[in-house]
């Protein structure tokens, strides 16, 4: 029985190895992007779009993966709170690699139209940078089982939905004095909506953190 104890413990930690990969591609995914919106650069863009299929697929493996994992033996309940983590976290990083592609495919849209006139460029490009961070810092809270990085994420989350609603209105007010150029403003927007629901994303898998480290998920004991 110990070898098989052995052989479960290494498909835990490969499990780990996969979904902390896929993370990484999530977010080297939303740095191309912002790179692309920030440098009106179609190829990179289009590069995001394209790779969105490697971060799906690697969605697919995970979830195979948990359900092996979960049907070979009867887990215990670090197994169980590993394996759960595992299959929750993983929606919401293949989410924001189909965020990630969404902000691309909105550069091209963007394509060839003047951004600067609406004059929120800038701080988009900012409230990215601090996305990305929290997207980064999530996983690395993951990886290392780290409360503290896990906190420390779930707290940024005000400064992303300050950051939203400041530009948001700064669009709106935009979109009202220039009706005409409505659909570059909303592009934007549609951008910072993205951004909002990327920090979203992240906050969800720090709080699968605490879960894995503590049993407790939103203030509910749950394994």
């Amino acid at each position: 029985m110990p070898s098989v104890r052995k052989s479960y413990d290494e498909e835990l930690l490969q499990l780990d190895t996969l979904l902390a990969r896929m993370g990484h591609e999530a977010g080297a995914a939303i740095e191309s992007a912002l790179t692309a919106l920030r440098n009106d650069d179609i190829e990179l863009a289009r590069s995001v779009v394209a790779r969105d299929s490697q971060i799906d697929a690697g969605e697919h493996e995970i979830e195979h993966r948990c359900l092996q994992l979960l049907l070979r033996q009867q887990p215990v309940a670090s197994d169980l709170r590993k394996v759960s983590t595992a299959l929750k976290m993983v929606t919401d990083v293949e989410r924001i690699g189909d965020q990630a592609s969404d902000i691309a495919e909105l550069v091209l849209h963007l394509h060839a139209k003047s951004t600067d006139a609406v004059g929120v460029l800038e701080d988009i490009l900012k409230m990215g940078d601090d996305v990305l961070k929290m997207v980064k810092r999530s996983i690395a809270a993951y990886v290392q089982v780290d409360l503290a990085v896990a906190a420390e994420v779930i707290a940024h989350d005000d400064v992303i939905d300050a950051s939203f609603a400041r530009i948001s209105s700064e669009i709106a007010q935009y979109i009202a004095a220039h009706p005409t150029e409505a659909e570059t403003a909303l592009d934007l927007f549609m951008a910072t909506k993205y951004l909002e629901r990327l920090g979203d994303h992240a906050v969800n898998v720090a709080e699968w953190v605490e879960f894995l480290k503590t049993g407790v998920h939103k203030s509910r004991k749950i394994v």
